[in-house]
Parts: C-alpha cells; sequence; structure tokens
C-alpha cells in the first residue's frame, strides 16, 4: 500500500495497543514510525530497475526479521518515552517495555500483511523463502481503506480519553471491514469470470504460478486476474493469459449482469523463447506469476510485467536485451516508465465503476 496508509495504521494500531499507557501522540509516533520502516528498502539500490522491482518487499518485509527486530525498536520507544508525567502499568518499566514490544511488533508486521493484500508480491517468509504472496484484493492506493485510519487516529489525538480511543478503534475496524469486502468482491467478480469462460478451465492468480515454460505450453489452461481498477472496488480489471494471446476486460458490480467485454492482445512466444537465458526476463516472468508481456521494438526487447496498469499503459515495462548479429544480448534493464492519459483515465473510471458500457481509453 502507499506510504500514508502504512503510516495511519502504523499509527493507530500503536494507539490501540498503548492505550492509556502513554500519551496518544507517543503511541501514534511511534507506531507511525514502526509502519514505515519496512518500506524504507526502497531507498535500495540493487544495480538494476528490474532487481530494484523484485528485491522490494522482500526482506524488509519477512515476519521473522521484523519480529527480531520489533524488541529493539519497543527499547528505543519505551527508553525515549520515559519520563515526567509518563503513565506507568502496575508493574513498572519491564510491563511498559511488554507493552511497547507488542505495540511495535504488531505496527511492524500489520505492514507487509496488507502489502500482501496488493497485486505487487510481499516475501513474507523471508529469510526461508522468497515467494511473492500477493491476494490483489485492493489497489495500493485506495481512500475508502484510508481515511477511517486517518480519521480514527485524529480524532484520538483531538479529544480524550475514552472517546478518542473508541474512535481509533473504530477506525481501525472500518479499514479492516473494507478490507474483507475487497476480498468477497474480489471472489465474486472471479466467479463471474469463470462462468463466462465456461467448462474451459482457468488457474487463478492466487495460486502458485507455474515456470514460464509450463505456464505457456500448448493446452495449459488460461490463467485468470481479477484485480480493481485504480483508486476503489466497484470495477475489477480481469487479465486472462491464453496461450498465443492474452486478454483484458473490466467488470464493474453495477453492471446488471452483462457480460464482460474482452479486448484481446498478441503475444510473441517465439521472441519469450529467445529471451529465456535473460536473466531480467526469468526475474519478472517469475515474479508477476505469468503475467507478463515480451515485445520487440526495432532492436531492443522489452518485458512488462501485465498487474499493474491496463493497456497500453503499464507502471512496470524494462528494456532488457538488444539484437546483435542475430542474437539477443542482455542489457542493463531500465524502466521505460508509466505514460497514461491520467485525466481521461479518471474520467473513464468513474463513468465505468458506476456500471457505464464504456470501453477504456487506450
Amino acid at each position: 500500500m502507499d506510504s500514508l496508509s502504512q503510516l495511519a495504521l502504523g499509527a493507530a494500531v500503536g494507539v490501540a495497543v498503548m492505550g492509556r499507557h502513554t500519551a496518544v501522540w507517543k503511541a501514534a509516533l511511534w507506531g507511525g514510525i514502526a509502519g514505515t520502516l519496512p518500506d524504507l528498502d526502497a531507498l535500495i539500490d540493487h544495480g538494476d530497475a528490474v532487481r530494484n522491482m523484485v528485491l522490494h518487499r522482500s526482506h524488509s518485509h519477512g515476519l521473522f526479521w521484523l519480529t527480531l527486530g520489533a524488541p529493539l525498536l519497543a527499547g528505543l520507544a519505551a527508553v525515549t518515552t520515559r519520563g515526567r508525567g509518563h503513565h506507568r502499568l502496575a508493574g513498572g518499566p519491564t510491563a511498559t517495555f511488554g507493552r511497547w514490544w507488542l505495540a511495535m511488533w504488531l505496527a511492524l508486521v500489520t505492514h507487509p500483511l496488507l502489502d500482501t493484500m496488493t497485486v505487487y508480491g510481499t516475501q513474507l517468509a523471508q529469510p526461508f523463502s522468497s515467494h511473492p504472496y500477493g491476494v490483489g484484493s485492493i489497489f495500493i492506493i485506495d481512500p475508502l481503506y484510508t481515511l477511517p485510519l486517518l480519521a480514527g487516529c485524529g480524532l484520538a489525538l483531538a479529544r480524550r480519553a475514552p472517546a478518542g480511543l473508541r474512535a481509533n478503534a473504530w477506525g481501525l475496524a472500518l479499514s479492516t471491514l473494507y478490507l474483507a469486502w475487497t476480498a468477497l468482491a474480489q471472489l465474486h467478480v472471479t466467479g463471474v469470470v469463470r462462468a463466462q469462460l465456461g467448462a474451459a478451465p482457468a488457474v487463478l492468480a492466487a495460486q502458485a504460478a507455474p515456470p514460464a515454460s509450463e505456464a505457456t505450453a500448448p493446452g495449459t489452461p488460461p490463467r485468470i486476474l481479477v484485480t480493481p481498477a485504480p483508486l476503489q472496488s466497484l470495477l475489477w480489471r480481469v487479465v486472462v493469459v491464453r496461450e498465443n494471446h492474452y486478454e483484458e476486460g473490466f467488470y464493474s458490480l453495477l453492471d446488471g449482469g452483462r457480460p464482460i467485454r474482452f479486448e484481446a492482445f498478441p503475444t510473441d512466444r517465439a521472441l519469450e523463447r529467445e529471451l529465456a537465458p535473460v536473466d531480467a526476463v526469468r526475474s519478472i516472468a517469475a515474479f508477476s506469476g505469468g503475467f507478463y508481456r515480451v515485445r520487440a521494438i526495432g532492436d531492443q526487447a522489452t518485458i512488462t510485467d501485465l498487474r499493474m496498469g491496463q493497456e497500453p499503459g503499464y507502471v512496470f515495462s524494462f528494456r532488457v536485451a538488444r539484437r546483435e548479429g542475430g542474437a539477443w544480448l542482455a542489457t542493463l534493464p531500465t524502466n521505460e516508465g508509466f505514460r497514461t492519459n491520467v485525466k481521461a483515465g479518471l474520467s473513464w473510471l468513474w463513468a465505468r465503476m458506476w456500471g457505464a458500457d464504456l470501453a477504456p481509453p487506450r
């Protein structure tokens, strides 16, 4: 999720756990710090754009490492917040440290757990596994998730207990219920897609992706991805990857049963085989769970993660190879950047999410 959501979640968790045991602003401050820390890995340069992508949300988001780091952060919080006017638990400083430990642990681990609800991929099991988990039921920025957290924590800071603490608890409850709603909505849309595909079997994106060679082999069942369009959870984007092409369609919960209109786009399996030795191609193929596209433009080859963005604009599209002497040679991967007409896109999104039968802007 975006940094503001993670900051708000960490602050709300800190206030909820610490309650009256310290000043609300101290609990919110340290909770917000803990909720933000895992994303500092975005500042690390791993050498190229593809490695920076696939290694984001890796070790810094591993539940094991965050659990080990929680007591260190708790000790720092306990020491810096102790002083005149500090409310200690019955039992003295040790009990206070224990409370901070719980608060910091929860603020740290809820960060990657929330990230897992997005489609990007979060390596929760580091250092034991690098598998990127991604439910994909919520967009990376969704005001309906973030606003209850901000409102609840803001009221806790502005009002005295217990009214302020109750407001914070309500904010946490509403944001969590919204997450549950997005998961149920995703499940419903997935059912609609499978029904429309008919008897042909489909492989859900939430399942472990097969190797790229198997994912594109003849006779492989289509893979489907269902994830929300930006900023909301009424309109859903559907990607179906087939043997020789992929399809994109959109479904609103307010479509009234209207079938999904899919648009097909070609894939170049021959080029995939030629680029198979390129490390960056293998990395994106695995990280995206099979939802990728390779393309040759002149003497340059690119690979695109189809999960984030929509045709024709994608957030992650990398130049990874150059043709020389009839062969593809790996180059230092660079991201082509995200180009789209934001105004036209938002106008279409607003109308389409309410059920208007409009083709997406290309």
